[in-house]
Formats: structure tokens, sequence, C-alpha cells
């Protein structure tokens, strides 16, 4: 006979609790294992039972679904989490995955969709809520952008010159703006690019292909 997935289903609203493990007790994959009805009795059970995967409401009283998480991960790293969850914003969404959460899903999901989702993470397979998922691509994007990016057009400008070697005076020069503006353009690409010198700023245009023909 096949090894059953143990599951443990924490949610502190009660009918969704009790429907969520009513659907899933008529999956033979899966045995749930126990039930909670706050974050700090589900990392209790998960303790005590050593599930394979968690189905974890977010926001709960004594305890959320983030602080039980990352409680769950001290002591059972193995352990699938899916956060079953009304929320998808960035405050709930990060946060949770950050400490260890598995899958991300709305409920909004169907319990079939469910279901799948608890045999995929058996399986090592995630499922990532669409809405989520795009927002991990947004902040992923956004931290790939490399410092130039955050750049103006003037102060990219005032960049390759000083690549070029070109002082202050003759950048105000060559741009026709005042020495206090070239100034300042220098200042915020210093900060921009993380650099602490007009040296290391022309070693970052060149190294980044910034120079041109």
């Amino acid at each position: 006979m096949e090894k059953k997935i143990k599951v443990v289903v924490v949610d502190d609203h009660d009918v969704v609790r009790k429907g969520v493990i009513a659907y899933l007790q008529t999956e033979d994959e899966l045995e749930i294992i126990g039930e909670a009805s706050s974050g700090r009795k589900g990392a209790e059970m998960v303790k005590k039972h050593n599930p394979d995967v968690v189905l974890l409401d977010l926001i709960m009283e004594d305890g959320d679904g983030i602080e039980a998480t990352k409680e769950i991960m001290k002591f059972h790293p193995d352990c699938k989490i899916i956060i079953l969850t009304s929320y998808y914003d960035d405050e709930k969404v990060f946060p949770a995955l950050e400490a260890g959460a598995f899958s991300y899903m709305l409920k909004t999901s169907s319990a079939e969709e469910i279901a799948e989702a608890i045999k995929k993470a058996a399986r090592g397979e995630n499922v990532i809520e669409p809405k989520v998922a795009g927002k991990m691509m947004n902040r992923f994007r956004h931290q790939e952008k490399k410092p130039h990016e955050e750049l103006t057009e003037r102060e990219l400008e005032v960049l390759i010159c000083i690549g070029n070697g070109m002082t202050n005076q003759e950048i105000s020069d060559q741009l026709f703006i005042g020495i206090k503006t070239v100034k300042t353009h220098v200042s915020n690409i210093l900060s921009k690019l993380g650099v602490q010198d007009r040296t290391q700023a022309a070693v970052y245009a060149h190294r980044n292909g910034l120079m041109r023909d």
C-alpha cells in the first residue's frame, strides 16, 4: 500500500477548517493527522505529529501564519507549508515566503485545487497563486536592476564624462551646465552607484559598458 501524505490543517475559522478537512478526507492519498485553530497550536501540532504538509492560514490570533511558519521551519525544515489565505498584499506575501512557506494559495481556490497542491507539495512541486507569482516577478526584476539604471539621463551623461577623465569644469563646459549643478550630479551618481569617489565611478562606467564610442 502506498504511503499516505500526512497533513495538518491550521485555520482559526472552524467552518473553513472543518470544510477543508471534510473534502481532504475523501482523497485516498491524504491522511489528516491533526488540526489547529491558531498558529501557536498549529506549530505544536506539527512538532508532535511530524506531518508531510501543513495547510496554514495566514491571519490568526495567538500566533499568525508567518510566526508559525518560522517556528515550524526551526524544528521541521522538511515540512512543506502551504499558505491558504484571503490576502495577497506585499506585507503578507513576502514575509510568509521568506519565513519558509512552500506554496501560497488564496481561499478562492477550489477544494480540488487545494488537494492537488498538497499532493504536489509532497512531490516537491510548489503552487503559487498567479497574483502572488506576478508580485514575485516584479520584485525579482526590481532586485535585478543595476545601479546605473537608477540614474537620470543627465546623470548618465555626467558619468560618461567622468569615465572619460573629465574635470567638473570640463563637464560644465561640455554639457553647458553650471559647476554647482555638475557637483550635485556627481554626488547623486556616487550615491546611486554605491561608490566612494570619481575613480570608482569611472571604473564602474567602463566595466558596465556605458562608455560610448
